[in-house]
């Protein structure tokens, strides 16, 4: 099943270090090249992401963000996107 969304970051911090990301050295641009992208595949399917078992979705994501699911999107590197889908919404919780 696919699920078009609207992406958006769980708060400013988020937003600002990913927008950062775009004026950076090289390996920063090359990060945010990828990240755009899992965006958008993301946005085109909200459930491209690995789901994270609710018993490991970390408390302090359920407290500030009042989160029920948490998503998974793999990156080159090491690097990944850990979301939460909200109806018709995926919210970025952190860029790690």
């Amino acid at each position: 099943m696919k699920l078009p969304s609207d992406v958006r970051f769980a708060d400013e911090k988020i937003k600002e270090a990913f927008y950062k990301l775009e004026n950076g050295d090289d390996q920063e641009r090359e990060l945010f090249k990828l990240i755009d992208q899992a965006m958008n595949n993301i946005e085109q399917n909200a459930f491209c992401g690995i789901q994270i078992a609710k018993k490991q979705i970390p408390k302090t994501y359920v407290q500030n963000y009042n989160i029920t699911n948490l998503w998974k999107y793999d990156l080159p590197k090491g690097w990944r996107i850990i979301y939460s889908i909200a109806r018709d919404e995926v919210i970025v919780v952190s860029l790690i």
